[in-house]
């Protein structure tokens, strides 16, 4: 069963295409969305990061809790 993960304190840049790459890294990802403003059309820096099991979610929470993503 997938988990869907809460990813915040983004950089401005980070794109979907970056978040996935990313947390490829942990295992199979589902789905993944940067959450953008619709007036500006900027990121609001958090987003969603759906991994394929709750072990590669696990996975994913170990690798990159507290880490920096894209500065």
């Amino acid at each position: 069963m997938a988990k869907k993960l809460y990813v915040g304190g983004l950089s401005y840049d980070t794109t979907d295409k970056t978040l996935k790459e990313k947390f490829a890294e942990a295992g199979t990802v589902e789905t993944e969305t940067v959450i953008m403003d619709r007036m500006s059309g900027s990121s609001k820096v958090f987003g969603f990061v759906e991994m394929g099991t709750e072990e590669e979610a696990q996975k994913a929470i170990e690798m990159f809790n507290g880490k920096e993503l894209d500065g």
